[in-house]
């Protein structure tokens, strides 16, 4: 287990007295996360479009160091369920019937990641690495792709922990090397400030634990499958 002490930064305080291009461990109280950045990040409120085409609440933390940049953006999924239950009420308010007054909110927090991920897919860019990712238990997707247009390396990492959406993203010129000051240090923290690992796997795909293989749903129609033979 680490011990580490994170220096927790309130939105809108100040940072300790570093330099530009001094490194520092900057955490967010408000979003509950960690991680080292080349100085105190500028910090942005923006409205966040999701796959199913809502508008969600997040903020852009944003530092430069010459030539790379380092950015982490967080999202709060926390009212989807809400706004797509009253724009599917609305939708059959208005006449609509069947799919097109569907109820994405499951679809749209479930896919969070793999839609954050399509984003630096879909770049003007040679893709080096795509995967599965992991930090202190909390699940993830890994990318890393080449610059078509100046061979820039951009490094992404995506975790959903509790109801937040975290994309961080680090690029550096084509001869630096991989941005692991920043790349690595990634904690999840409580709203004490302490740094937070499981013992197991941490996915909000279950609520009740982890277990591989998933025990098969119910089935859609027609009658259950007959019991499975010893």
């Amino acid at each position: 287990m680490r011990i580490i002490l994170i220096l927790v930064l309130l939105l809108g305080g100040s940072a300790a007295s570093a330099s530009a291009q001094e490194w520092i461990q900057y955490g967010s109280k408000a979003d509950l996360f960690a991680v080292n950045f080349p100085g105190e990040p500028k910090v942005e409120d923006i409205a966040y479009t999701t796959e199913f085409g809502i508008a969600l609440p997040g903020r852009v933390y944003r530092a430069d160091s010459g030539s790379s940049h380092y950015i982490v953006t967080v999202v709060d999924y926390g009212d989807a369920e809400k706004i797509h239950t009253d724009r599917a009420a609305k939708c059959r308010a208005a006449g609509g019937q069947s799919d097109a007054c569907q109820n994405d909110w499951r679809s749209d927090v479930q896919g969070s990641m793999v839609f954050a991920a399509s984003k630096f897919l879909k770049r003007d860019a040679k893709l080096n690495f795509f995967g599965w990712a992991v930090v202190d238990q909390v699940e993830g997707l890994r990318v890393q792709i080449t610059s078509n247009a100046d061979g820039s390396k951009t490094f992404g990492e995506i975790h959903r922990h509790g109801t937040r959406l975290y994309v961080l993203e680090a690029t550096v010129p084509a001869r630096a090397p991989a941005p692991g000051l920043f790349q690595q240090s990634l904690m999840f923290i409580d709203e004490e400030g302490r740094s937070i690992r499981y013992r197991s796997f941490y996915t909000t795909g279950y609520s009740d634990g982890w277990k591989f293989p998933a025990p098969a749903p119910p089935r859609a129609g027609g009658p259950p499958p007959p019991p499975a033979q010893k």
